[in-house]
């Protein structure tokens, strides 16, 4: 299951697959575009910036982890002056199911809220981005978008970022979350984890997504169970060919969807 899995990614991630789907159709002249909100200087130096993307109809982009055959998104801020760090921030996404396969991404449009860090706050930023997108429908299409903005002044507050904003998931003390349980097994792939949450239900319609804070560790869809107030989550992970597996309790992340609410959840205790 895990290789026919990687193999699939691999074929969505350049686009192939299906391949007879190409030919049915031409592709929508824009797949997607980027409008820069500059927004506006926060109280401390940084600035709240945006990044609206639009699809085109029936199209959907990804989230910071896709899932299972996704194509994750990258950005690199290679060029821009005057600075130190950027930080998006992910709106709560959306599950798809796709040739049997789970998705985590976007559809119609969205904001990413970004976080722009000056190295000197007193002094413009130019900030550069490239950006590369898996935009999907029944085939999958690599995009890339350029950014070039400078960025001076207070700005000015933006009712489009504070919306996105508002749809982040919410923090696990906000939510609610009690204790956080991980085991760990050994398996002939890697490892089997499992973690068991105390939390209120967010729905019947509950999705637990799981991430490590290796990017190269593969992790498989998440299986999940809710027993009264905990819920539970169970999933494989698996280090590239040839590496060990290495695990950061606290660098896992969980972020369970539910239908009107999501949250995001750090770390575990071992069991």
């Amino acid at each position: 299951m895990v290789l026919r899995r990687l193999i699939l990614f691999a074929w969505l991630a350049l686009g192939l697959f299906p391949v007879g789907l190409v030919a049915q159709g031409a592709l929508p002249q824009t797949l997607v575009t980027v409008q820069f909100l500059p927004g506006w200087q926060t109280d401390s130096g940084a600035r709240m910036s945006g990044l609206h993307l639009k699809l085109a109809p029936g199209w959907k982009t990804y989230w910071r982890s896709p899932g299972d055959a996704g194509i994750p998104p990258d950005f690199s801020w290679r060029g821009s002056e005057n600075l130190r760090a950027v930080k998006i921030h992910w709106p709560a996404p959306s599950v798809y199911s796709s040739y049997g396969l789970r998705t985590v991404g976007y559809d119609g449009e969205v904001i990413l809220p970004i976080s722009v860090v000056p190295r000197n706050a007193s002094q413009p930023v130019r900030l550069r981005a490239q950006i590369q997108l898996g935009v999907c429908e029944q085939v999958c299409v690599p995009v890339s978008l350029e950014l070039d903005e400078q960025l001076h002044g207070k700005g000015k507050s933006d009712l489009n970022i504070h919306q996105a904003l508002a749809t982040l998931p919410v923090p696990a003390e906000r939510a609610g979350v009690g204790k956080v349980v991980c085991r760990f097994s050994p398996n002939r792939d890697g490892v089997e984890l499992s973690a068991s949450i105390s939390m209120p239900e967010l729905g019947q319609d509950e999705v637990v997504l799981i991430e490590t804070s290796d990017p190269r560790i593969w992790v498989a869809d998440p299986q999940s169970r809710r027993d009264g107030k905990t819920l539970h989550a169970q999933t494989q992970l698996v280090a590239p060919a040839g590496k060990p597996l290495s695990l950061d309790r606290k660098g896992l992340r969980f972020t369970v969807i539910g239908r009107h609410q999501a949250v995001d959840i750090n770390g575990c205790s071992v069991g």
